[in-house]
């Protein structure tokens, strides 16, 4: 079993302090690349963001990047839960936020149908939250952040277990070794637990289910205590840090969940240059590039304004 410093325990306070809500304060970026590509000079917007770190780096990632192109950027960064940033979308409170594609096509627009192809998917999305909600989502980063479901990698080889498939069948012949750890939202989701399970054929009972905090997770996980199995985000970059097994999803219950900025569409019409702007951003944010930039903050101890800034600085977006 890793140890990671006991720092990480105070990591999720830390970065949302650092990325509170209603901070208008600039991050003395300078122009780049990306100035290049559209002035948004005199213009002011405020971005969103859920309070799990990928989050909290993507909200930073594009207030930064649109400061560079001279825009005044107020921050809404740590929301808590995902309907609660799409509300805020929806009545104005925010004009753009970092959404997953598959969760705009589930959770927001209610379909039932997951779209395994990420292209069709998002025009898809695209048409239809437009016409519905006046949302329009920017073209997606090629990473797939999608849930999985991650275990120690000593307990997967102890156990046999490489595969959901797998996971299912030890749920149903011994709970207890298959006991399972969950944020609240992921065991709500119609994506999330309950439609694992029926996906798979099984039911953990009650008593080998506990609901934990995100951040907890995966020390959780990888201790085994109090579950052996545990969600995770496939991009996290606390799952090779602890060296974490993620089970193989065979049956592909986990559907295309690209990072998109999701934008007001009166806002964009307003102002075109904020897709010029981040166009390129969202190019350049794979699963790798992700893994690394939430590790920064996760394992090292970051905070998610200084990875960002670090990060579109080396890209030559800002500087």
């Amino acid at each position: 079993m890793k140890l990671i410093p006991i720092t990480m325990v105070v990591i999720g306070i830390v970065a949302l302090a650092g990325c509170s809500l209603d901070d208008s304060e600039s991050s003395d970026v300078g122009a780049g690349s990306l100035a290049d590509r559209g002035k948004l000079e005199s213009v002011e917007l405020t971005v969103g963001g859920k309070e799990f770190t990928e989050q909290l780096v993507l909200c930073e990632i594009s207030a930064q990047a649109l400061e560079s192109a001279g825009a005044s950027v107020g921050r809404n960064c740590g929301m808590s839960g995902t309907n609660s940033v799409r509300s805020a979308l929806e009545s104005g409170d925010i004009d753009l936020y970092w959404e997953y594609t598959g969760t705009g096509w589930l959770s927001h627009l209610g379909e039932s149908k997951t779209i395994a192809d990420p292209t069709e998917l998002f025009q898809r999305l695209n048409e239809k939250d437009a016409a519905k909600n006046g949302i329009t989502w920017l073209k997606p980063s090629p990473a797939n952040n999608i849930y999985s479901v991650a275990v120690a990698s000593e307990t997967a080889e102890e156990l046999g277990i490489s595969t959901m498939s797998e996971y299912a069948a030890l749920a149903n012949s011994d709970p207890g070794e298959a006991s399972f750890c969950g944020a609240a939202e992921f065991l709500s989701r119609d994506d999330g637990w309950p439609g694992v399970e029926e996906a798979y054929g099984f039911k953990l009972p009650d008593s080998n289910v506990s609901e934990l905090a995100y951040g907890a997770l995966y020390n959780s996980v990888d201790k085994g205590s109090p579950c052996k199995f545990g969600e995770v985000f496939s991009t996290d970059g606390r799952i090779p840090a602890l060296g974490l097994t993620v089970l193989q999803d065979d049956k592909q219950f986990f559907g295309v969940y690209n990072p998109a900025v999701s934008i007001r569409t009166q806002t964009l019409e307003k102002y075109p240059e904020i897709e010029k702007v981040l166009a390129p951003v969202a190019q350049r944010l794979d699963d790798a590039t992700l893994q690394k930039l939430n590790a920064q903050v996760d394992v090292d101890g970051k905070t998610p304004e200084q990875v960002s800034k670090d990060w579109l600085t080396q890209q030559g977006f800002v500087s």
